[in-house]
């Protein structure tokens, strides 16, 4: 198997997508941030100082899977139609467990954006809740699932 974004010499370069096929694309990915207990408790009751934690973590989530290919060099710039955003407070693991679709019709996928999403929308609870507890971690950014194009169907989850 060889990396379709490199050339001949090793260089880096963008593929060319210009022959393949229009095809619906989806991407799923997943995500977390685990924290102490009491942030949890704390967006889950809207006490957090800075506001609703979740509505700003969604539009962080989509407003960054818009952005991709201005964050990824390589990344196509795709007509996403839809982006969404999936929030479960797991009080067993202290945890907001975060999953993000993204799909578009075109030559190519939108594993990117999906992970871009769940990414910032990581980043954003962090941001919301980093000043009542600094031990924050994010971890296990992922995607689960991509459907459509040449390769067919992907399930890893």
């Amino acid at each position: 198997m060889t990396l379709t974004h490199l050339d001949d010499e090793g260089k880096a370069r963008m593929v060319d997508v210009s022959a393949k096929e229009n095809t619906v694309r989806e991407a799923i990915a997943k995500g977390e941030v685990l924290m102490a207990p009491e942030t949890l408790a704390l967006i889950q009751e809207g006490g957090v100082p800075k506001g609703d934690v979740l509505a700003v973590a969604r539009l962080a989530g989509i407003m960054g899977a818009k952005r991709t290919p201005e964050l990824i060099p390589l990344c196509h710039p795709l007509l996403i139609s839809h982006i969404g955003l999936d929030f479960v407070l797991n009080a067993e693991r202290s945890a907001v467990e975060i999953t993000g679709t993204a799909r578009c019709t075109g030559p190519t996928g939108v594993e990117m954006e999906a992970l871009t999403a769940v990414s910032l929308a990581a980043l954003a609870i962090y941001d919301m809740c980093k000043a009542v507890d600094r031990r924050m971690r994010i971890e296990n950014v992922r995607l689960t699932r991509k459907t459509g194009g040449k390769s067919g169907d992907i399930i890893l989850e």
